[in-house]
């Protein structure tokens, strides 16, 4: 298994990076995993992109200083602070038609687990009026993670957002952006693994989150630009 670390210069090297590790998991039939903190930007999805004020919503972003960006993943806008943890694991498919419910589930539960490690009983689901709301998604007094999927010929991959210490600037900034793009949307509804009282070091989420999906796979160590998280 290939483990990699750290993050691009830019955003969008920092995107290419995730989008190879699929690419080169159906190519070479090697799973890959990265946990770490993306660049500050709003992650705007395809459904977002396609609302009538979707200018307003980026406009938004921008005078708030998060960079927007159209992601391939995911339902609707997702904030990173530059503390927010991401997480992305790509496996390799004989077919693609199949095993996504349990891809979710395994990816769910072993993200559940590493909550518990960091002191955070966390449990599945989500508060009503939620940012990017969506069927995999974990909770402790509030929204603390999110998971996604996208399937290709050949792997899959499974990502997703974890909310850190930094619960009250992502609602501060979404409740704005959410009413441009006309989603309902709750700011209390945003937790945090700070927030529901767990270790919010970011370094220490991204470790443990890591060493979670790794498991007792044989993993090399690959590193991307200069930061470790």
């Amino acid at each position: 298994m290939r483990v990699l670390r750290g993050r691009a210069e830019t955003r969008d090297d920092d995107r290419q990076v995730t989008a190879a590790m699929l690419t080169e998991t159906a190519e070479t039939g090697e799973a890959a995993v990265r946990v770490w903190t993306p660049h500050r930007q709003i992650a705007f999805g395809r459904r977002d992109a396609r609302a009538e004020k979707y200018d307003v919503a980026k406009s938004v972003a921008r005078s708030c200083d998060f960079e927007p960006l159209e992601r391939s993943v995911g339902g609707r806008a997702v904030a990173y602070t530059g503390t927010t943890v991401a997480f992305a694991t790509t496996v390799p498919l004989e077919d693609m038609r199949t095993g996504m419910e349990e891809r979710y589930a395994e990816t769910t539960e072993t993200l559940q687990r590493a909550f518990w490690r960091l002191g955070v009983p966390a449990q599945r689901g989500e508060p009503s009026r939620s940012f990017c709301p969506g069927d995999y998604s974990l909770q402790w007094k509030g929204k603390i993670a999110g998971i996604a999927q996208r399937v290709r010929t050949g792997a899959a991959l499974v990502s997703g957002v974890v909310v850190v210490d930094d619960h009250e600037e992502i609602a501060a900034v979404l409740d704005p952006i959410y009413a441009a793009l006309d989603v309902p949307f709750n700011p209390d509804s945003v937790g945090s693994v700070a927030k529901a009282g767990g270790n919010g070091d970011p370094k220490v989420v991204a470790e443990t989150i890591e060493a979670m999906l790794v498991g007792d796979a044989d993993a090399t160590v690959e590193h991307v630009g200069d930061r470790d998280t």
